[in-house]
C-alpha cells in the first residue's frame, strides 16, 4: 500500500525507509494528452501490452475511451489540466478511475521530443512510477457553486463597467454630476439621471431632487447639471441603464441558485462570516474555491501555496533570488 508524502508523491512504506522511490507504484495506468478535439491515451502495465490510441472528444468517443480503459484493467489515469478541455473527460472518468489532474508545469517533457503520443507516454510513465501529484479538484456540488459565484462576480463587474460608461457619457455632455454627488447611482443621483433623460426639467429643478445631506449642495448641483446633452447621449445612457437592469435581474436568479447550493454548508457559511471583513459574498466564494474538506491541505502553508499566495524557493550557489508569489506574478 503506497503512502503520500508532503510533496504529494506516492511511495511504499519499505521504500520510504530506504530513502528512495519505488519503481512501480501504479500497476496499470493511463496517460491522457487532452486537446479540444482529440484525446491521445497510452496504457501500460503487467499483463497488458503498452498501447496508444486516439479518441475524439464527443461524449460517445469519451465513453469508448472509458470502456477501453476498463477492459484493460486500468485503475489510475493522469492528464494535464489543459484549459477547460479536461473537464468533460474528468466528468466521464471520475466514477470508474482514480483520475489525477496534473499541472503541466510540473511534468515538462524532454526538449525536442514533444508529440501528442510521447506526451501521453510520458504521463503514463510518471504516473506508474509515482512521480505525479494531483491538483485539488473539489466535489461536483462545490464545482457547481464555484461556477455560480464566479459568474456572479463577472456580472457584477459588467454592471460596474456599464456605470463607468454612463459616467463617461455624462462627462462628454459636460454634466459634472460625479463632481458633486458621491454616488451617481444612489437615490438622488438616479433620480437626477432619469430627469436628465426625460428632458422636461431645468438644471435648477433637477437640483431640487437632491435628498439627505446632498440638499446642502443644491447650488453646486445646479451648476454641475448645466451641460450640452444630445439625443446621442440620451440613447447611450438609456442603453446602458437597460443593460444594467437586465444584468441585475440575472444576478438575482443566480443568487437564488447560490443560496440553494449553500444549504448543506450553512454551518461553515456562517462560521466564515465571523472573520472580520468576510461577509455573505466572500464566504460563499471561499467555500466555492476551496470547499469545506480541509484534508486536501495538510497545513495552512499548503493552502496558501495552492492559492498562489506563497513565493517559491529560488536558490543557486548559496544565493537566494527574489521570487514573486504566483498570484502577484499574474497581475
Amino acid at each position: 500500500m503506497g503512502v503520500i508524502t508532503e510533496r504529494g508523491m506516492l511511495y511504499s512504506p519499505e521504500t520510504l525507509k530506504e530513502g528512495k522511490p519505488m519503481d512501480i507504484i501504479v500497476e496499470r495506468g493511463a496517460g491522457l494528452d487532452v486537446h479540444q478535439e482529440t484525446v491521445v491515451a497510452t496504457i501500460d502495465g503487467p499483463g497488458i501490452q503498452k498501447e496508444t490510441r486516439t479518441f475524439g472528444t464527443f461524449t460517445g468517443e469519451l465513453e469508448r475511451l472509458r470502456d477501453w480503459l476498463k477492459a484493460n484493467g486500468v485503475t489510475h489515469v493522469a492528464m494535464e489540466s489543459t484549459g477547460i478541455y479536461w473537464k468533460p473527460v474528468f466528468n466521464i472518468l471520475e466514477e470508474d478511475f482514480e483520475v489525477i489532474l496534473v499541472n503541466a508545469r510540473h511534468i515538462k517533457h524532454v526538449p525536442g521530443r514533444k508529440t501528442d503520443v510521447t506526451d501521453s507516454e510520458w504521463l503514463c510513465k510518471l504516473l506508474r512510477n509515482g512521480l505525479v501529484s494531483g491538483s485539488f479538484i473539489p466535489p461536483s456540488d462545490i464545482r457547481e457553486l464555484r461556477d455560480l459565484t464566479r459568474y456572479r462576480r463577472k456580472l457584477t463587474q459588467a454592471v460596474s463597467t456599464e456605470k463607468n460608461r454612463i459616467q463617461k457619457v455624462l462627462e462628454d455632455a459636460n454634466i459634472k454630476l460625479s463632481s458633486v454627488v458621491s454616488d451617481t447611482f444612489g437615490v438622488s443621483g438616479a433620480a437626477i439621471v432619469e430627469a436628465l433623460l426625460a428632458g422636461e426639467m431645468t438644471a435648477k429643478e433637477m437640483s431640487a431632487l437632491a435628498v439627505g445631506k446632498l440638499r446642502k449642495k443644491r447650488d453646486a448641483l445646479h451648476q454641475a447639471l448645466v451641460g450640452r446633452i444630445t439625443e446621442h447621449h440620451i440613447f447611450m445612457i438609456r442603453t446602458s441603464l437597460k443593460h444594467i437592469r437586465s444584468i441585475e435581474k440575472l444576478v438575482t436568479k443566480i443568487e437564488k441558485q447560490i443560496d440553494e447550493k449553500l444549504k448543506p454548508y450553512q454551518k461553515e457559511y456562517e462560521l466564515l462570516q465571523t472573520i472580520p471583513g468576510v461577509k455573505e459574498h466572500a464566504a460563499a466564494s471561499i467555500i466555492a474555491e476551496i470547499g469545506v474538506n480541509m484534508d486536501q491541505f495538510p497545513t495552512a502553508d499548503h493552502l496558501s501555496s495552492w492559492a498562489g499566495m506563497s513565493p517559491g524557493n529560488n536558490e543557486s550557489a548559496g544565493k537566494k533570488k527574489a521570487v514573486r508569489p504566483p498570484m502577484e506574478a499574474r497581475r
